[in-house]
This record gives structure tokens, sequence and C-alpha cells, in this order.
């Protein structure tokens, strides 16, 4: 009996001490014995699922799909104000207006919910997702729900009720200006649960601009942290977003508990297991060689008379 009372015991100790029944590899310490990503699936079933997410995008095994038409972004660039919270694993951000996202080959539109980030350490990357291997300092992911649906808890029921859109991180020698409200409030949230005000930012500032967002990959997954619930279209786009060193190290030095800086914040990539990943394109190619058959045709006389 008391071989089973100590785990259930540490559990409870665990839970209370992190706020949370589990954690990344990062916050596992020896006064934080919480459960890291190997070992979400013992409290979440669906962690160890077949459709879980971050994945490795190996490009040249991705495959490019017509459907996958340039996204309508609507509201994106209204400017609002809302709070910033240190929610423990991350820092989050509501999304109070009423921005969208359609077309881009999803089934509807999908109304714009929170965006968050995730990042590794003033020594190392820390996107979620990988490019032919290659990790990327940091990742913004941007939270939609089926425009049916009112709140993420009721989406997640649906197997298509979640889109997110993710962003990849680069290193770049000038300061990303754009970014200045967010990072400029990250001081204030050193402790989990603690927020600020964030005034007048937009979505489109924070994400390139609408005609760089044409290129991306497209895969089903899961939400990255538990539940790892499997009712997501991924969109991952690979142009990328500049942040200076500086600005990144920021993120790293959020903190939670007895000022432990909040770092490496990603979970590790999951396995396919014979998902396809797409990406756009397809559209492209085919308009293209539309008119270069016309341009042929033209230059040889075998056009059609007036």
């Amino acid at each position: 009996m008391q071989q089973l009372i100590l785990p259930v015991l540490l559990a409870s100790f665990w839970t209370i001490c992190t706020g949370l029944d589990w954690c990344y590899q990062s916050q596992f310490t020896c006064d934080n014995m919480c459960n890291t990503p190997d070992k979400w699936g013992e409290t979440y079933s669906d962690c160890v699922g077949k459709s879980q997410s971050p994945i490795n995008i190996v490009t040249r095994k991705t495959l490019k799909d017509e459907r996958l038409t340039p996204f309508i972004f609507t509201n994106y660039r209204e400017v609002f104000s809302d709070t910033i919270t240190n929610i423990g694993y991350s820092i989050k951000v509501g999304i109070p207006t009423f921005s969208t996202i359609s077309g881009g080959g999803l089934p509807t539109t999908y109304n714009a919910l929170q965006f968050h980030m995730h990042w590794g350490n003033s020594e190392g990357p820390g996107s979620e997702h990988t490019i032919n291997g290659e990790r990327y300092p940091m990742e913004l992911h941007i939270i939609h729900v089926k425009k049916d649906y009112d709140d993420l808890e009721t989406a997640l029921s649906d197997p298509e009720g979640v889109a997110v859109l993710g962003f990849l991180f680069e290193t770049s020698n000038t300061a990303n200006e754009r970014y200045d409200p967010l990072i400029s409030a990250l001081p204030s949230i050193t402790a989990i649960d603690s927020e600020a005000p964030l005034e007048s930012i937009s979505l489109a500032q924070l994400i390139p601009h609408e005609k760089n967002l044409t290129s991306f990959y497209r895969y089903k997954g899961s939400l990255t942290t538990p539940g790892c619930n499997e009712a997501v279209i991924w969109t991952v786009f690979k142009n990328t977003i500049p942040l200076s060193m500086d600005q990144l190290t920021a993120f790293s030095q959020v903190t939670i508990e007895d000022e432990t800086p909040m770092v490496g914040n990603f979970r590790p990539v999951q396995p396919l297991n014979g998902r396809k990943v797409f990406q756009s394109g397809g559209a492209v190619i085919l308009v293209s060689s539309a008119l270069l058959l016309a341009a042929i045709a033209t230059a040889l006389g075998l056009s059609q008379p007036n």
C-alpha cells in the first residue's frame, strides 16, 4: 500500500509546485519533478496519438497541392489592445478583434483567438517545427477556431476545429521595431499568471507582409501542449520573421517560479506516422505552365486568328 501512496503524493506535490502536471525538459529539476514531454502520454492519452505536432518538415518529401491558395486575412491590420500574460509555459496575448482567416485550403472561415510563442534560450534555438532538421530561434503560433465555435475547448471536439498559423523566426542584425510593444511588456510579467497591458498592436505587424505569405506547408496535427488534441490544421509559413539577438534574448529572460528562466519551451518533433505534408504552389505551377504553352504556341504561329 505504501508503494502506491508515495507516487500519488509526489504527483500531487509536483502539480502544486508547478501549477501544471506537465512541463518541458528545461523546467525539470530536483525541486520540480514535473512530467516532461516523454511522459505527457501517461496523463494525456492523446499525447501518444498517431497525428501529433510538431514535426520535422522534410521539404523534398512534401507534395505540391494546388488547393493551397493564398489566405484571405480579414481585420489582421486592425489595431487592438489586450493583456499579455505569463501562462507558465509561454506568454499569451488574447485577440479581441474579429480577425479571421479563410482560403489557404481551409474548409471554412476561422476566427483568431490568441497568439503565443515558443523559444529556446540565449544560446540555442527553440522553434517547435523544424525544416530539414533545422530548428529556428523561435516560433509564433496564432490560434484560430472555426467560425461556428466560441472557444478553443469546443473547437477541439471537431477534427478540423482549430487552425494554427506557425511563423518561424530568424536572427537579424537590426531590431524589428514592429515587435517593440510586445518585447517592452515582457519585464512586467516575470511571475506565473502575471499580466501587463498591451496596447496598439495588430496581427499584421507581427508577421510578414501578406504578399509574402503565399508559400507554406500544410498538414493535419495536434496541439503541441497537453492534452495534445488531434484537431488542428497546421500551416507553417516558409518566410521567416526577423528579430535581433537582443530581442530574441528578451524572451528567454521571462521567468517562472523562483525566478527560474522560462527557456526551452518547445516540444520535440513527433513521428509523421504516414501523414503527408503538403506545400502550396501547385496552382502557381499550373498557371505558369499554361502561360508557357500559350507563349510557345504564339511563337510557333499556332495561335488562333482573331
